[in-house]
């Protein structure tokens, strides 16, 4: 091999080594914009955009949105919450993560965050970051990568906005701005049943919600939310959906649209029995 030849084979290598080095930087920054897992027992909600997901992602989406309206954080603060656990965890509870971050949005204990087991409660994780997005200078102002950076100062801070299109449409389904927005299929074989659910199901609603006047009907097993208007209806109802694969949902009405587990999708109440200021979700029996 002459010189010139051995010369040129270095520079093409170094050329090679350079852009692969390039790549892995792009992928570890953009790493998460791998499709999002779809499942015939998943979620997909369509609001002005559509997006699916797994039943436990779709859980943690509807707990962050409910704790940024009780937190009165406006609409734009929970598109960057949902933006910053899409990009963090994949809005999935993680045990753990680069050095010591755990859960949604991989908050660290050694950063003053809480404590690994406070940090895996969604309610509280998400209520850290609301707290910590509020203290920023001109928050409402800035792209939602900016926002979300100067809460977690990541090693990679243009990642955020990948998702920001995911979190707008999640943001209108799950705050209530769009009809039937949230569907899922969750199966005949809950975990919990009967009385049991439906005390679970309305102690989730009281810990993201907080306190809400809930009412057993008479003619199921399930309970009823009180809703003042159309737009505060769907904010139940879509959470319920939202939370049915964990809590045992069977069935969930309102207006006159109702959603059911084995079907997985909206349609019209058929018996005429419209409710408008209430929300009313059956559990499985027992």
């Amino acid at each position: 091999m002459t010189v010139r030849t051995r010369a040129m084979v270095a520079a093409g290598v170094a050329l090679a080594t350079v852009a692969g080095f390039g790549i892995y930087l792009g992928a570890r920054e953009f790493e998460h914009r791998l499709p999002l897992p779809r499942s015939t027992r998943g979620c997909v909600v369509e609001a002005e955009g559509r997006v699916t997901l797994n039943a436990e992602q779709m859980a943690n989406a509807a707990t962050i949105a409910a704790v940024g309206v009780r937190r009165k954080m406006p609409e734009r603060a929970v598109v960057i919450a949902l933006a910053t656990a899409f990009q963090e965890s994949r809005l999935r509870n993680l045990a753990g993560g680069d050095r010591d971050s755990v859960g949604l949005f991989q908050q660290r204990p050694s950063q003053g965050w809480g404590t690994p087991e406070q940090i895996r409660n969604p309610r509280y994780a998400a209520t850290k970051f609301y707290n910590a997005l509020r203290k920023v200078r001109g928050w409402e102002q800035m792209e939602i990568t900016d926002a979300a950076q100067k809460v977690q100062r990541s090693a990679y801070p243009r990642a955020y906005q990948q998702w920001a299109d995911e979190a707008e449409v999640l943001t209108r389904a799950l705050l209530g701005n769009a009809t039937g927005a949230v569907a899922c299929t969750v199966g005949r074989k809950p975990s919990i049943r009967g009385a049991a659910a439906a005390a679970a199901l309305s102690a989730g609603l009281t810990e993201d919600w907080g306190r809400l006047e809930t009412v057993s009907p008479a003619e199921l097993t399930g309970l009823a939310v009180p809703a003042s208007d159309s737009r505060v209806g769907w904010r139940y109802a879509h959470w319920l959906v939202s939370h049915a694969s964990a809590h045992g949902v069977k069935r969930v009405r309102f207006g006159n649209l109702e959603w059911t587990a084995d079907g997985g999708s909206w349609s019209p109440v058929r018996d005429g029995a419209h409710s408008t200021d209430r929300v009313i979700a059956e559990v499985f029996d027992d």
